[in-house]
């Protein structure tokens, strides 16, 4: 969501998603839609979210150089009064006509007509879950016909299909997520059905947008059967060397691949098309994944990870500066546990945890039973000093649960249990073996010995995720990148994994050679081939 030329507060920013469209992500947005764009002799514009305008005076300025003599109408909706005030005047000294709407688009989407516009162009606000509330979260869903986990762009790009006419295009800059995550199957849905995506742009760690997010872009028309769909990438590639003179925009329109200078940094564009995406479950991919590998992999899987073992995220407690310190000195020292955090994780090895978690929970139960905090008078007196913190967690008591409870614990009784561990953000696998006990953290995933029920099933697991087949199935099925290469290994993607039959010998081979690993010895360059001979590559 494009907001005026100033600066917005932060809390602002985080609570209405609004940040800036730079002029040039703006103006190549622009272009891309009005290739698509049939001719007419009027344009009718719509922007639901704004701000000052930027987009909707991009496409004008487009449509003013290739279509001279087009009247272009333009539409804008805002809840920032001022930002459409600066707005309607860039408008009219640019001489674009236009109608300026304080107030929220959603809210009264469903009381414009059936195919008001030609164009949607937006940068919707990107508001997640966790700011818009549960409860408001619940009313999108329902009157959206949303699932899952859905932030604010979700019931905005719902209402574009009616909007928009017969043959009219949609020009979208949102959050890169919807490409890759389960939550974002409510907008594949959307692009995969009523409209059809025709170029999809995702931009990675291009630092081109000012918002911690990842962009992406998405031009699809509103056209009826199969369209083919332009997907281009692109990631900074630390190392490589350039290929093109290009400037990033240029390499965006160019049909090969390359390697640019942008910002400094090398960036790897990769061009291609869009991969079939009749199941909006799936992540939007390259087609050029190497099916005859994928394929040989697949005939070789014996089981999925998600198959053998349920894949849980560690401990959250929604007040870490309470929970979790380096140093306990003022509480009961048997409810304060070893926190295993990423930066203790390495492939096959969890290290000694630097940091702590106060773990207000019996560990003789396998699911959350608060312990009687009456036997604890320290832990007591210091949760007390921090209650008023604590007790701000309304969700918390909301759901039945203690004040000073961890949101998510967990399962207690399984933390003595032997687990796989591994980072949820990480530029490679780093799954590792913990027999010693510790509680994980959020911002990690662990999987219990309990549910995989083998010690040597869990180590063909490690040896296949740390392995470089690991690596490469996950950028071809999955994909999810951040910044400066590093990826999401999260539940979705990781229960994925594929798992060789772990009968044969040349799986067994790779299970002795993680468990030396483990143990401190071994060699891990000869994991790579293992797997290789255990999937019968």
């Amino acid at each position: 969501m494009a907001v005026r030329r100033g600066k917005a507060g932060a809390a602002e920013v985080k609570r209405y998603g609004r940040h800036y469209t730079p002029v040039g992500l703006a103006g190549f947005l622009a272009a891309g839609v009005v290739r698509h764009l049939p001719e007419g002799d009027v344009v009718r514009v719509l922007d639901p979210a704004c701000g000052d305008g930027e987009l909707l005076l991009g496409i004008a300025g487009v449509l003013g150089r290739v279509r001279p003599g087009v009247a272009v109408e333009v539409t804008g909706f805002d809840v920032d009064g001022e930002a459409l005030g600066v707005a309607e005047k860039r408008a009219a000294e640019r001489g674009v006509v236009g109608d300026w709407r304080e107030g929220d688009f959603v809210a009264v989407a469903g009381e414009i007509p059936s195919g008001s516009f030609d164009v949607v162009i937006t940068n919707p606000p990107y508001v997640r879950t966790q700011q818009l509330g549960a409860a408001a979260a619940r009313v999108l869903a329902r009157d959206f016909n949303l699932v899952g986990r859905i932030d604010l762009t979700h019931p905005f790009i719902s209402t574009f299909p009616r909007l928009l006419r017969a043959g009219g295009v949609m020009g979208l800059l949102c959050s890169n997520r919807f490409l890759s995550t389960r939550a974002g199957a409510n907008v594949r849905s959307t692009l995969g059905g009523a409209l059809k995506p025709v170029e999809v742009y995702d931009l990675g760690d291009t630092r081109l947008f000012a918002a911690a997010v990842l962009p992406a872009i998405v031009i699809a028309t509103a056209e009826r059967g199969p369209v083919t769909c332009r997907f281009v990438s692109a990631y900074r590639a630390e190392g490589a060397t350039r290929t093109s003179g290009d400037t990033l925009f240029e390499a965006l329109r160019s049909d090969v691949d390359s390697v640019v200078e942008h910002g400094g940094k090398p960036v790897a564009v990769r061009v291609g098309e869009l991969a079939d995406r009749d199941d909006p479950a799936q992540p939007w991919r390259f087609s050029q994944h190497d099916h005859d590998w994928l394929a040989r992999v697949e005939a070789a899987t014996w089981k999925t990870f998600g198959a053998v073992g349920k894949i849980r995220v560690g401990v959250k407690t929604t007040a870490d500066a309470v929970f979790i310190r380096e140093g306990w000195p003022d509480v009961e020292p048997e409810l304060v546990l070893p926190l295993v955090t990423h930066e203790d994780v390495t492939p096959w090895q969890v290290g000694q945890p630097r940091t702590k978690v106060l773990y207000p929970y019996d560990l003789s139960q396998v699911r959350r039973t608060p312990v009687d905090l009456t036997m604890y008078p320290k832990t007591t007196a210091y949760l007390e000093s921090h209650a008023e913190r604590l007790k701000g967690r309304k969700y918390v008591t909301d759901a039945g649960r203690q004040w000073w409870e961890i949101w998510v614990p967990q399962r207690p009784g399984l933390w003595a249990v032997p687990k796989v561990v591994f980072p949820d953000i990480s530029e490679r696998a780093r799954f590792a073996y913990d027999r010693s006990g510790v509680v994980v953290n959020g911002d990690c995933y662990w999987i219990s010995l309990a549910d995989i029920g083998d010690e040597r099933l869990a180590y063909l697991m490690l040896g296949v995720a740390n392995s470089a087949l690991g690596l490469r199935f996950y950028d071809e099925v999955c994909g999810n990148r951040l910044y400066s290469g590093r990826r999401r290994w999260i539940t979705q993607y990781v229960e994925r994994f594929p798992l060789p039959d772990p009968r044969t010998a040349a799986a067994q081979e790779l299970v002795d050679a993680v468990s030396e690993l483990i143990e401190g010895r071994g060699d891990p360059t000869a994991v790579d081939g293992l797997v290789e001979r255990a999937f019968g590559l």
